[in-house]
């Protein structure tokens, strides 16, 4: 059985209020909290439309501070920029007991680049979760320091709340899937970029040749242009030699505000803005 304590979720974006969609439907109460309270209001409506009767709830924490008041897990869901998400870590573990898991739902960085100067990093860990409900799995990771005993608690509580979790056995940059994506992706984004082809011909010869119903181009726009892009950077800080054109691509629109489906327009004009 799952903890009856509640589940905090820090940070209310595309992938904050999927989560807080999935605990809820598992039966746990769940307080969300964002610096911007429009996005706290949206999430709160993208539950109350998808989930209408979900067993648990979701509710607005007015602040970090109480919505881990009492959790026994708190997840990070903010956007992928390693400073802030150290940020977030060093509140977290001022905010709670040493007994409450502080998990990163970051889609690139290892924890063990957010646990320094933490009292207990121990209680740390990556969980990487996809676009839940679409798709619900998650890569459990060690920072390097976290105990086996909150690895295995992870792993064996959400499967309770509809997830399926594989444990990345090393640490990892991207994790075991994202890495594959990555190069995927990158390449997608350079055949557009140099003129080759375009967004909705690569979608669908992907889709023709793997046999799969959704393309790259398709998945970022589901992610979001924006964090797309954020884990570029991120991957480019690391390995100074990948290529700028994939990164231009993105930029160029993101900067004119196409985000994706969340904005109503990626690489992709056909959807309904916050859909």
């Amino acid at each position: 059985m799952p903890p009856a304590s509640p589940v905090a979720v820090v940070g209310a974006g595309t992938l904050g209020r999927r989560l807080a969609l999935m605990f809820a439907d598992g039966g746990a109460e769940v307080r969300i909290t964002d610096p911007v309270p429009a996005q706290v209001a949206d999430a709160l409506e993208f539950v109350s439309a998808h989930a209408p009767g979900a067993p648990g709830e979701v509710v607005a924490a007015p602040s970090v501070k109480a919505a881990v008041d009492g959790a026994w897990l708190v997840v990070e869901a903010v956007p992928e920029r390693l400073e802030l998400k150290c940020e977030v870590f060093a509140e977290l573990d001022r905010l709670t007991d040493h007994g409450v898991i502080l998990a990163s739902n970051s889609s690139s960085f290892p924890t063990s680049r957010m646990i320094g100067g933490l009292v207990f990093p121990e209680r740390v860990l990556n969980t990487h979760f996809y676009l839940p409900p679409l798709v619900n799995a998650v890569e459990v990771m060690s920072s390097g320091r976290t105990s086996r005993a909150v690895l295995d608690t992870v792993l064996g509580v959400l499967p309770e709340f509809g997830f399926t979790p594989v444990e990345v056995r090393a640490e990892s940059t991207g994790f075991i899937y994202n890495r594959i994506w990555a190069a995927v992706k990158r390449e997608a984004l350079a055949v557009v970029a140099e003129g080759v082809s375009t967004p909705a011909e690569v979608d669908r010869l992907y889709q023709l040749v793997v046999g799969v119903s959704t393309g790259p181009f398709r998945v970022m726009d589901q992610v979001g242009l924006d964090v797309a892009l954020d884990i570029e950077n991120g991957y480019a800080a690391e390995r100074p030699g990948l290529p700028e054109g994939p990164r231009s691509l993105l930029r160029e629109y993101v900067e004119q505000g196409f985000l994706g489906v969340k904005s109503g327009r990626g690489f992709y004009d056909d959807y309904r803005e916050d859909s």
